[in-house]
């Protein structure tokens, strides 16, 4: 039993079990990362900013029933995580029995299914049911869609999900997946990218006349200095620690989904499209998402299983996915191929760029999503850093007999990022100028203050000075330390500012009660607070008779769609949903003020407010790379990012969440690769044990520095959407350090050991 939180009195905060009591308790209870203060009580806050308990609202005994009342802000999530009294998805215990599914995954990379062997399996004590395409309910999809499960004999990539079993137990349930016989009818496949691909299509060209390109071939040739190179990126899974997971439960009101996804509106729908039910009769709930960085943002198979299952058996069914199911069917970023050719003139002024860009996609995939869903550089990301007068960018995508991909931690910026300013590295090296230097005189309208181009350019000097660049050798390969080399290296970063329009449905329930959905993952006390106040400012009544729901909860899934998270747990802010409750509380006043001449009219308004075009963020980072002469192991000591932060009212917070980015970009520089293996068609490191991942023991110093500003820096409310900004540039920050140690350029990831091994100086 877990004990409440109470009030700011100084009463003690309820501990989990087994954390023991502590003597100076009131000092720990005010730490700084305990946010300086005690545990304010259960419930949220009212319009006067004090807390008031409330009834559990849903019927479900989910964690706020538990608990009294809403979380007790932003530590107060982060202490229900570590001491395991926060509820995620798989945790949900409905009130009938739960039933457990788990998918069988096809052995082949193409073909099709022609038996599955459901009568022995049925057989099994605790048995309830073996799903295939032979039994299985139709869904309101296309067959080739990746969500159609069961939907066709077709197998489009090895691992999907060809059949599933569900059972009393989940024990029962894995014994019964191991045991089913599939028959297949197998066909050649092809997983193998390559530009020349006979299958590859264009999914845009930025100048698709003949003119555009001409002019950028014509400025290259005859361009001072003139690089054409060539940068490979592998395929990056998502490899969160609580692996994805849904509940789903089909009720008289419709289907409840329990799941762990930032993105509850977009998943509703889906479901509502897939089993031709109207949105408002799905409900996601999302207690707790633990799961993001594209790996969740969307619908995803297990999803659609739970569902399925729950449907065929009538029983609330439960759908958890191991760690090597995850890598065929979660999403990862696909693996690319860019083409980067610049030209320069003496000065080392650029005077024309071309970029042409190859990704993979699946055979399932729906080519109207474009190639930003695919996780590569969309348009036109990577190319907004500089001032390039001709530029001619193409992106080519390549169906393949391999899982659908997505896209990753950050958008296509790392990738993207990666080869352009590998390539603006590799110019400077060329035009014989400082890696910065080249830079800022590439920068548009970098004297300007309050430009992009001003922002960008302070990050650089920032960051140089503090990093000390002045004193770096120019020259590769020269510094040493015993049997280490050692090397610097700098990257511009960016992140597009881009927010999804932001909606607000407001209801009269019948208790009289005003119920204010929004789609959000997550809100913190004060901002729930703020727009409780707005709400009933609007609707003239007390702030007692008004309810923000959010994230699925009560139902508010079934209202209006909200972004999705990047990190699948981000605070939603005041500024993005105060208007659109404003507009739609104003249209439910009007409606009541017209109810008794118009009774039938239902007492229910929405109103959105469309997104402005925030353009991008900008930063700068630095690295130093170490490399072993006999071993060439690469060890970076040191990374420093330095950010256009605008006015960021939580800066500690944004600078742990850059540091936490630039690890994740050290990560994908030196760790992370998804291995194909063209013969069985599938990814070969399906585990931790093989997929490696980088620590903050990797990289033991490293720093965000944000300069404040009015330039065009996110504001506090983007602030935590973007520290993907922190990912995009490391990696060719570490690429440029390695280069510089070694004399060595490598152009594909990650960096390996026998990229450098054979190629080091001797002696």
């Amino acid at each position: 039993m877990h004990t409440d939180r109470t009030d700011r009195r100084g009463h003690r905060p309820g501990r989990g079990a087994g954390i023991p009591e502590r003597a100076d308790d009131a000092r720990w209870r005010d730490a700084p990362w305990n946010g300086g203060h005690r545990g304010e009580g259960a419930g949220r806050r009212d319009g006067n900013g004090w807390h008031r308990g409330e009834p559990d609202g849903g019927r479900d005994g989910d964690r706020r029933g538990e608990r009294g009342g809403e979380r007790d802000g932003e530590w107060d999530g982060e202490w229900d995580k570590v001491t395991g009294r926060a509820r995620f998805a798989a945790e949900y215990s409905p009130r009938a029995a739960l039933a457990y599914a788990v998918p069988v995954q096809a052995t082949i990379a193409r073909g099709e299914v022609r038996n599955v062997d459901s009568e022995t399996i049925l057989t099994l004590p605790g048995m309830l049911a073996v799903l295939w395409h032979g039994n299985a309910p139709g869904l309101g999809v296309p067959e080739d869609s990746d969500l159609a499960l069961f939907q066709s004999p077709k197998v489009a990539y090895r691992g999907q999900f060809v059949a599933a079993v569900v059972a009393e137990t989940l024990e029962t349930a894995y014994e019964a997946a191991a045991r089913v016989r599939v028959d297949y009818a197998a066909e050649p496949h092809d997983v193998v990218l390559r530009a020349d691909h006979p299958r590859a299509y264009r999914a845009w060209e930025d100048a698709p006349g003949e003119d555009g390109r001409e002019a950028v071939e014509r400025a290259l040739r005859e361009a001072r200095v003139s690089l054409d190179l060539t940068y490979t990126t592998p395929a990056y899974h998502h490899n969160p620690l609580e692996p994805h997971s849904t509940v789903a439960v089909w009720e008289d009101q419709g289907l409840v989904i329990y799941d762990s996804c930032p993105g509850a509106a977009a998943v509703r729908d889906t479901l509502a499209e897939l089993f031709t039910l109207p949105p408002s009769l799905v409900r996601v709930i999302t207690p707790d998402a633990g799961v993001g960085y594209g790996g969740a943002a969307t619908t995803r198979p297990q999803t659609v299983l739970a569902a399925i299952a729950a449907q065929v058996t009538g029983r609330p069914v439960q759908v958890t996915l191991t760690r090597r199911q995850m890598f065929a069917v979660t999403g990862y970023r696909t693996p690319l191929v860019q083409r980067v050719r610049l030209g320069a003139d003496g000065r080392g002024r650029l005077v024309a760029l071309g970029h042409d860009v190859v990704e993979q996609t699946s055979t399932t995939a729906d080519p109207a999503a474009g190639p930003g869903a695919a996780g590569g550089p969309g348009r036109p990301v990577c190319e907004v850093l500089y001032d390039v007068p001709l530029r001619h960018r193409t992106h080519t995508v390549v169906p393949l007999d391999v899982p659908a991909p997505s896209w990753s931690r950050t958008q296509g910026d790392l990738p993207g990022v990666f080869a352009l300013e590998s390539a603006i590295d590799e110019l400077a090296a060329a035009c014989g100028l400082d890696p910065i230097e080249l830079r800022l005189r590439n920068l548009p309208e970098a004297d300007r203050p309050g430009s992009a181009a001003a922002g960008l350019a302070a990050c650089l000097r920032a960051g140089a000075e503090r990093f000390g660049w002045a004193g770096r050798d120019p020259a590769p390969g020269v510094r040493r330390d015993g049997r280490w080399l050692v090397g610097t290296g700098v990257a511009a970063a960016a992140y597009p500012v881009a927010q999804s329009p932001a909606e607000a449905t407001v209801r009269l329930d019948a208790d009289g009660r005003f119920r204010v959905r929004l789609a959000a993952p997550r809100m913190r006390p004060e901002e729930r607070a703020a727009l409780t106040t707005i709400a009933a400012v609007v609707l003239g009544v007390t702030p007692e008779r008004v309810e923000i729901e959010l994230g699925g909860e009560g139902g508010a899934a079934a209202g209006p769609p909200a972004p999705a998270a990047a990190g699948g747990d981000e605070p939603e802010d005041v500024v993005r949903w105060g208007m659109p409750v404003v507009r739609a509380c104003e249209a439910l006043a009007a409606m009541l003020g017209e109810r008794e001449a118009h009774p039938g009219v239902p007492l229910e308004a929405r109103a959105r407010a469309d997104a402005p075009d925030g353009g991008h963020a900008f930063g700068a980072q630095f690295a130093e790379a170490r490399v072993n002469l006999d071993t060439g192991e690469v060890r970076v000591p040191r990374l420093l990012g330095v950010f256009t932060a605008g006015s960021a009212a939580d800066a500690d917070a944004l600078r742990a969440r850059f540091t936490g980015a630039m690890t994740l970009g050290l990560s994908m520089t030196l760790c992370e690769e998804g291995e194909l293996d063209e013969r069985w068609g599938g990814f070969l490191n399906q585990d931790l044990s093989h997929y490696l991942l980088a620590t903050f023991a990797d990289a033991p110093d490293v720093a965000a520095l944000l300069l404040p500003g009015d330039g065009p820096a996110p504001d506090p409310a983007e602030a935590d959407r973007l520290t993907g900004l922190g990912t995009s540039g490391t990696a060719a920050a570490i690429a440029n350090a390695v280069h510089h140690a070694t004399g060595i350029r490598v152009r594909d990831l990650p960096i390996r050991l026998d990229a450098l091994v054979g190629r080091l100086p001797t002696g």
